[in-house]
């Protein structure tokens, strides 16, 4: 007589997946979904075989070991900063992510936030808020003259100079080994001195964090740049990106990839005046076709792995 298996456990944070939509997908599986991995049930994190995550949450070695039982991690998007891939590959769990789905619409927001800081409508509504008219602070030169350099040549970069492109004057990449040849590109270290914007489209690795700090903006400081970070925040030193757009080194700001754990970007007291600034709770990606999209290959990647899974089982 055969024992009797138990039903697959699959645990979703929330936000990353539809767990109606997975329940529909997954009908012989329990769904569970937790508020963040820190707080997760030990119980539930002993048992799960599948677990999906969205940015923001860390999965590390200390926190993998509450999760004995698991064998996939889903990831709902592109960015793996905070999942220790050797350590999932040492256990045997292979990581699925779909990094294309969202590079369209992140490209979209990075569009928006060059058009609103190059005139510097964030500037302008933050002073009218404080009873300010400051049409005098906001002359700004034409978009269409501008240089652009992009920092991160992954689905995310190249999406952007595909959106971008039109509407400045010229593309640059930050040159790497790995860049393809039928990509515009310039040494890095002459990027500062070249280009108006920046764009940064990075992953949080050790050579990245907080690659775009003082050093940086003491090179760039003669052109004054704009800086748009729609990779991680943490290739930022937000204090001296913050410090540089308030005492003038910085042009404007743009930051999407603000997550609950990076609050409050300044302390309380210390408020500042109007800045020609836009920070967003990392939107990039927050389109509806892009949402659904991504539900369901969450739904049906579980599927796929977890039938495999009941066929190796037999």
């Amino acid at each position: 007589m055969s024992a009797v298996r138990k039903a697959p456990l699959l645990v979703s944070v929330k936000g990353a997946a539809d767990t109606a939509l997975l329940q529909q997908h997954l009908p012989g599986c329990v769904i569970r979904e937790i508020t963040a991995l820190a707080t997760a049930d030990p119980e539930l994190a002993a048992r799960a075989d599948v677990l999906v995550l969205r940015s923001g949450h860390r999965l590390d070695t200390q926190r993998l070991s509450q999760w004995p039982a698991l064998r996939h991690v889903i990831r709902a998007g592109s960015g793996l900063d905070g999942i220790d891939i050797d350590a999932l590959a040492a256990r045997g769990i292979s990581v699925h992510r779909n990094p294309e789905p969202a590079a369209g619409a992140v490209a979209e927001w990075a569009l928006a936030a060059l058009l609103a800081l190059a005139r510097r409508i964030p500037y302008g509504h933050a002073a009218l808020l404080q009873g300010r008219h400051a049409k005098q602070h906001c002359l700004a030169p034409p978009v269409s003259a501008m240089r652009l350099a992009i920092w991160g040549a992954g689905p995310v970069g190249r999406a952007c100079a595909h959106a971008l492109a039109p509407h400045v004057a010229e593309i640059a990449f930050a040159a790497r080994p790995s860049l393809p040849d039928t990509l515009p590109s310039r040494p890095g270290n002459e990027l500062p001195a070249w280009a108006d914007t920046h764009l940064v489209a990075l992953p949080l690795t050790d050579e990245n964090r907080g690659r775009f700090g003082t050093g940086f903006l003491a090179a760039a400081r003669q052109r004054r740049p704009l800086l748009i970070c729609v990779g991680r925040l943490g290739t930022l030193d937000i204090d001296a990106c913050l410090r540089a757009l308030t005492e003038g080194p910085l042009g404007g700001l743009a930051l999407d990839p603000v997550e609950e754990s990076d609050l409050p970007l300044w302390p309380a007291d210390a408020l500042p005046g109007p800045l020609n600034l836009i920070a967003t709770p990392h939107i990039g990606a927050q389109r509806s076709d892009v949402r659904a999209l991504l539900d369901r290959w969450v739904a049906t990647t579980a599927a796929g792995v977890l039938a495999a899974a009941d066929r190796t089982a037999r």
